[in-house]
């Protein structure tokens, strides 16, 4: 028998140097015995001991009563030897002095007296035996009827609020044992114990009347809101960023260069915004391709020229994040995550155990992948405060899982019903996503004059740090791209005609058979060297691949200009090894879209690399032409910390669209024709909607050419397309008012409604909003566009968004 506290307090209170003495702590020891059994029983008759424990009997209620029977019948046989005990003292008492009879007696408070006490304790003993025998029987039938009751009521109840409860108690009984968390939350394979699961972990059944509301999980009091302020010191971050990976090592080197930077950057910003309240986020950042469990295959890669652009990005927006002072949490192991995020012990199917900390997560996908195998139904409830870094981007068409599957535009990739905004990409390919860029280092006056005295005007550089990209066949093997390899003998030929050709190609020991010979190798260069290197350049030449690096960008803001190859016919996943699975349909028509189309001439020349006349007269005319460093604004600190700032102040997945319903009419419509009858415009005597971001009086609506994506269209009129705008023209007034006549109108799920087809002159709205595209053409139909106007040097943000 364990010692309970109460009996190691009875025990220090004797003393046992005299028999009658002896007899007391008899009693007391007895009365002890029998305080703490019975507070032993009572304490154990509590209900809801476990609060997803039925008990249906009073455990130890027979054993209770028995030890009481036992009690009473020990202090009767005590009593017998009392007395016993008393004769004896009594004769002892003729051999001794009269003192110490006396002082005896005063002690020992005659025999006879103690005898009687001790049976009328035996007797009380007795009759509380008695009484509490009588107790725990009316307990024990009460507890059987209660428990009786609560049982018919661990029966999934039939409630139209939840009509999926009974068969999750179906699969419940069938699958508890699936995943060890089930048991973490208390599910031990009762009734009850599954309806109280689904009730108040998941959310499945309704609560259960008897239970107690506070055993059931309640989110925590939020945190008072704190202001976030603007940082200039960035170890704090470094030390955030952790060690141990080479990738890690490469990030953390990237922003110590860039700190001063962003310190200027944030007190530009601040200045602009004034006294606008920023309340700080909780944000974690999770970096997912550098975790173990992904493969981690760029950190091994970072020494040997392998693709850095992503780590690039990722520095940037973690240090664009910091600057902007926000609380973070960077994760690049698993464990890291599941230990931030509150996941239960198991292999994933439980929700969190605890409400989300964090307002936002930046991920990527593989990151995505991993907290969906991890968050259980936290996931879904969760996935609105997801922000994914897409490097090449993703479609509606590919990310709606219904409908990417009826319609074959599944892949490895998509598939997420995600608002296409989550999205943030690299460049600006699409404005289906959102824009999140990365960081040139920008240069001063001085250092841009120094360039221009001591640029080379016959030295190019070769875009490319890995031997493959050299390879006729390269390791794509993609047959557009391989023509053009083919062919960079003829090419490069011409070039070292005019120019010294000069590589940065990763080597261990032997230089690369696949570089020419008349090309000087540097080998992988560390980013300051080759900064240094494009300084002197005159020409950065690429050969078709990778796609959209960072790497162009760096070298036109260092007065480089960058030559690459036009792609007839374009590049995409239909003829394309590289595109095949991404969940994008677009086409590429040259190595670095952006450079063509957001910077262009002087600064970038795209031209046939399989064309050897228009090939060498580019280069006749590159040696001819003189530019200046060039930095778009929004590859600057400034812009990429006023582009996240926004996004963060404005944008709100987690309210959900608000499309006009099939049928209905807005009392007022709040276009107008615009004077030349072109396009829609925003009525002015209409205020724009609140809360709209972007806001709804930047927009403007034309009706594309058939075979046109509204992308293009919007570009034509020197707008971009605006996908949160769509819900506003998907009604048939916007038809009306452009003046197309709708024979008929059909609501449909499909990716480039609302539009018209001819013939038939049928119009059709768009009935899910998640398929909202700026991407996507057809020849049958003329797609309805919604544009707005932007920033100069930052297309993500109209005029008005900041």
């Amino acid at each position: 028998m364990l010692f309970s506290p109460m009996w190691s307090i009875c025990l220090t209170q004797l003393r046992w140097d005299s028999p009658g003495l002896f007899v007391l702590g008899i009693g007391f020891f007895t009365l002890c015995f029998l305080m703490t059994s019975l507070g032993g029983q009572f304490s154990a008759r509590r209900l809801g001991d476990s609060p997803f424990t039925m008990r249906t009997e009073v455990p130890g209620g027979a054993e209770s009563r028995g030890a009481l029977r036992k009690m009473s019948d020990l202090l009767e046989l005590m009593v017998k030897r009392m007395d016993v005990l008393a004769r004896l003292e009594n004769s002892s008492e003729l051999h001794r002095t009269a003192s110490v009879a006396r002082l005896a007696a005063d002690r020992l408070n005659p025999g006879t007296g103690l005898i009687e006490r001790i049976q009328a304790i035996a007797q009380n003993v007795s009759d509380i035996a008695v009484k509490v025998d009588q107790i725990l029987r009316h307990s024990l039938i009460l507890h059987s009827k209660v428990s009786e009751g609560r049982r018919d009521q661990c029966e999934a109840p039939s409630d139209p609020r939840f009509p999926d409860c009974s068969g999750k108690v179906e699969w419940m009984r069938a699958r508890w044992t699936s995943d060890p968390c089930y048991a973490f939350f208390g599910v031990d394979g009762t009734e009850c114990s599954f309806l109280i699961y689904l009730s108040e972990v998941e959310w499945f059944c309704p609560p259960l009347p008897w239970r107690n509301r506070t055993a059931s999980r309640t989110a925590p009091k939020a945190l008072p809101k704190v202001q976030a302020v603007f940082r200039s010191n960035l170890s704090h971050l470094l030390e955030l960023m952790g060690s141990g990976k080479e990738s890690l090592i490469f990030m953390k080197k990237r922003t110590r260069r860039l700190t001063a930077q962003w310190a200027k950057a944030a007190k530009h910003l601040a200045q602009k915004l004034g006294d606008i309240r920023r309340d700080q986020k909780q944000i974690l950042v999770h970096i997912g391709f550098l975790t173990e469990e992904s493969g981690d295959v760029f950190s091994p890669r970072v020494l040997k020229g392998g693709p850095l652009g992503e780590m690039v990005q990722w520095a940037d927006i973690l240090a664009a994040l910091y600057v902007l002072g926000h609380s973070l949490r960077i994760t690049v192991s698993l464990k890291e995550l599941q230990s931030n995020l509150g996941v239960p012990p198991g292999r994933g199917n439980c929700p969190l155990t605890m409400p989300l900390p964090f307002d936002l997560i930046y991920t990527d996908y593989h990151g995505l992948q991993q907290m969906k195998q991890h968050m259980g139904l936290s996931f879904k409830k969760y996935r609105c405060r997801i922000r994914v870094i897409d490097t090449f981007g993703t479609e509606p068409a590919y990310n709606h899982e219904e409908y990417a599957t009826l319609h074959g535009y599944r892949t490895n990739w998509g598939y997420w019903n995600l608002n296409p905004k989550q999205f943030m990409t690299m460049f600006p390919h699409t404005p289906d996503n959102s824009f999140m860029g990365f960081v040139s280092e920008e240069l001063s006056e001085a250092e841009k004059q120094l360039i221009k005295d001591s640029k080379a005007s016959n030295m190019a550089v070769v875009y490319g740090k890995e031997a493959s990209i050299w390879k006729p066949h390269g390791v794509m093997s993609m047959p557009v791209l391989a023509t053009l390899l083919q062919g960079k003998e003829k090419f490069l030929a011409i070039l070292n005609k005019y120019m010294e050709i000069h590589g940065t190609v990763y080597y261990e020991s032997q230089r690369p058979p696949e570089v020419p010979a008349f090309v000087k190798n540097h080998g992988l260069l560390p980013q300051p060297e080759f900064q240094q290197l494009l300084r002197k350049a005159k020409l950065f030449i690429g050969f078709g691949f990778p796609y959209e690096g960072p790497a162009p960008l760096e070298a036109i803001a260092n007065g480089c200009i960058f030559l690459q190859a036009r792609f007839s016919p374009p590049h995409s996943s239909l003829n394309h090894e590289f595109f095949r699975g991404k969940p994008t349909s677009r086409e590429v028509f040259s190595q670095h879209p952006y450079a063509e189309n957001f910077i262009g001439k002087p600064h970038v020349w795209t031209v046939d690399y399989n064309n050897s006349e228009e090939f060498e007269a580019a280069v006749k005319a590159i040696m001819d032409t003189q530019v200046d460093p060039y930095l778009p604004y929004e590859y600057t600190c400034a812009g990429m910390l006023e582009r996240i700032h926004a996004y963060i102040q404005h944008q709100d997945f987690c309210a959900g669209p608000s499309p006009v319903p099939p049928g209905a009419h807005a009392a007022q419509s709040p276009f107008v024709l615009a004077p030349n009858a072109t396009h829609l415009e925003w009525a002015q005597n209409i205020s724009s909607i609140a809360g709209a971001w972007p806001p709804t009086r930047s927009l403007r609506a034309w009706l594309a050419a058939p075979g046109r994506a509204c992308t293009d269209a919007c570009l034509d009129h020197g707008l971009v397309c605006e996908p949160s705008f769509f819900p506003y023209l998907n009604s048939q007034d916007a038809f009306l008012k452009l003046q197309v006549p709708c024979d008929s109108t059909e609501w449909e799920m499909h990716h480039l409604y609302p539009a018209f087809a001819q013939p038939g002159q049928e119009c059709y709205l768009q009935k899910e909003p998640l398929l909202f595209s700026c991407a996507g053409a057809s020849t049958k139909y003329q797609r309805l566009c919604p544009c707005r106007d932007f920033l100069k040097g930052q297309v993500a943000l109209c005029q008005d968004c900041l």
